[in-house]
C-alpha cells in the first residue's frame, strides 16, 4: 500500500504542470543516494528515499544513561530508519506546515520515499542557522547574538503552535531568502514517546548544545544567559519545571574542563552548561 500523496497542486510556482507523483516513482528507481536534489521545471526539489534500518543498541545505551542521571530529557527517541522514518517525516512535515510553520512542502510521497520542495531559491544554497552563527563569529558578539535570538524565537514559535521539533540543533534550522527561519529533518517524533513539556525542554537543550560554544568564542555568554532566562520564563510552567530539574541534575558539568585539548564535544557540553546555569 502506498502513502497518500497529499493535496499539493501539480504545478510549479511558475504555473507549469508537473506530475510530482510520476516523477517520484521514476527517480526512486534510479537514485543511488538516500537524498538528492533535482531541478524540476522552474523549481528545485529534494528526493529522499528509504535508508537501511537502524540498530537499537545506541538507544538502549542512551536509556541507561538517562536513568542513571535521572534526566528525562535524555530518554531516547527511536528512529528505526527505513520506511518507518519516511512515514514519520512525511507526516511531521505535513503537520508542521498545517500549523503555519516554514518547512519543505511535501509534493508527493510513497512508502519508500518522498519528494519535497527546496526551502529557498532554485540553485541557491539555503544556509543552516548553525553555519550562519559560525560565520558571524568574525563579526563579533552583536552579530552572533542577533542570529542566536532568531533561533530561539523560531523554536518558541514551534512550541506556541502546540508541537515540537525532532532534533533542534542549529544545523536543522535554516534561514530562507526572506529571512524567515525554517525547519528540517523530522525522521523521529519525540512527542510520540515523551510528554510535550519534556519535548520542549529537549528542543531547548539541543539548541543550547549546538550554539553555546559560539557565544563563548565572542564573549557573549553573559548577555545570552539573560536572554535565555527570559525565554524560559516566557514558556509554560511545565517547561520551566522540567528545565529547572534538568539543569539541577546537570550541575556536575560545571567541573568539566574548558581546555581545547579535550576536544570540541567536551567544549560544547561545558559551554552549554555555562549558558544554562542559574
Amino acid at each position: 500500500m502506498t502513502m497518500d500523496t497529499g493535496k499539493v497542486p501539480d504545478t510549479t510556482p511558475g504555473g507549469n504542470t508537473i506530475d510530482y507523483a510520476g516523477y517520484l516513482r521514476q527517480q526512486l528507481a534510479q537514485q543511488q543516494f538516500n537524498v538528492a536534489s533535482y531541478r524540476l521545471g522552474d523549481e528545485q526539489v529534494w528526493l529522499k528515499k528509504e535508508g537501511a534500518p537502524l540498530g537499537t543498541g545506541r538507544y538502549r545505551a542512551m536509556a541507561v544513561l538517562a536513568a542513571l542521571l535521572r534526566l528525562e530529557v535524555l530518554r531516547p527517541v527511536p528512529n528505526t530508519g527505513g520506511r518507518a522514518a519516511i512515514a514519520t517525516e512525511v507526516r511531521r512535515l505535513r503537520d508542521l506546515q498545517a500549523r503555519g510553520l516554514r518547512v519543505p512542502t511535501v509534493l508527493a510521497a510513497q512508502d519508500d520515499g518522498f519528494l519535497m520542495r527546496h526551502l529557498g531559491r532554485p540553485a541557491q544554497h539555503t544556509p543552516s542557522l548553525g553555519n550562519e552563527i559560525d560565520h558571524a563569529v568574525s563579526a563579533g558578539p552583536a552579530a552572533v547574538l542577533a542570529l542566536w535570538q532568531q533561533g530561539l524565537a523560531a523554536i518558541a514559535q514551534v512550541h506556541a503552535s502546540g508541537t515540537c521539533l525532532s532534533q533542534a540543533f542549529a544545523r536543522n534550522l535554516v534561514r530562507c531568502p526572506d529571512g524567515v527561519v525554517g525547519y528540517i529533518d523530522f525522521e523521529d517524533d519525540p512527542a510520540a514517546v515523551l510528554p510535550l513539556p519534556v519535548c520542549h525542554a529537549r528542543d531547548a537543550l539541543c539548541y543550547a548544545h549546538s550554539t553555546a560554544i559560539y557565544l563563548r568564542l565572542v564573549g557573549a555568554l553573559d548577555d545570552a544567559r539573560a536572554m535565555w532566562t527570559a525565554w524560559v520564563s516566557a514558556g509554560s510552567p511545565e517547561l520551566q519545571a522540567v528545565m529547572a530539574t534538568s539543569i539541577r541534575r546537570m550541575a556536575w558539568m560545571r567541573h568539566l574542563p574548558q581546555s581545547r585539548r579535550l576536544g570540541r564535544d567536551m567544549q560544547r557540553v561545558r559551554a552549554a552548561y555555562d549558558l544554562l546555569r542559574p
